[in-house]
């Protein structure tokens, strides 16, 4: 079936069909002077470079943790595992609240989610303006994984586990 002219495309109906590819969620964390975490959830994670190693984040300019993330020299990408999936409705809520009862989830020394797949620590590298988002790349300093844990995936606006 070719594909013919649309109405104008809403935000909604590019979400919806969007929900259609299914991508893994990365909890995005820095430290401030004071120590305490900064961070927010992200689904739109993806490599770009292998040499240099570069990945990118994009974040909504409406956010209110992005300029404090941004201004971070050195941030943590941690991929959320299967058994996160309770977490995503707290880590996604408002920014004062989301780190409240999980210290004994986090790292202390950095933030980044315990248990995760793979963990990342990246330095920002450049940010693109692009459209209502950000285009975060930053090279990737440094690689913790553990191959034993599954990503929690997120796919038709739903947290799915991988099937074996």
């Amino acid at each position: 079936m070719p594909l013919r002219p649309a109405a104008p495309i809403t935000p909604q109906a590019l979400r919806r069909a969007l929900s259609s590819y299914p991508t893994g969620i990365v909890l995005v964390t820095a430290v401030d002077d004071d120590g305490a975490p900064a961070g927010m959830l992200a689904s739109s994670f993806t490599s770009v470079s292998l040499e240099p190693p570069l990945v990118s984040v994009s974040f909504a300019r409406t956010s209110t943790t992005w300029p404090r993330l941004r201004q971070a020299p050195l941030l943590r990408i941690s991929v959320l595992g299967a058994e996160h999936s309770a977490l995503v409705s707290q880590l996604a809520g408002p920014s004062a609240q989301r780190f409240t009862g999980l210290e004994c989830a986090l790292r202390d020394d950095d933030a980044s989610l315990l248990g995760s797949p793979v963990t990342l620590s990246v330095a920002p590298e450049r940010v693109i303006e692009a459209g209502d988002h950000d285009i975060a790349l930053m090279r990737v300093l440094a690689i913790d994984q553990d191959g034993d844990v599954d990503p929690l995936i997120f796919y038709a606006r739903g947290l799915h586990h991988l099937a074996a």
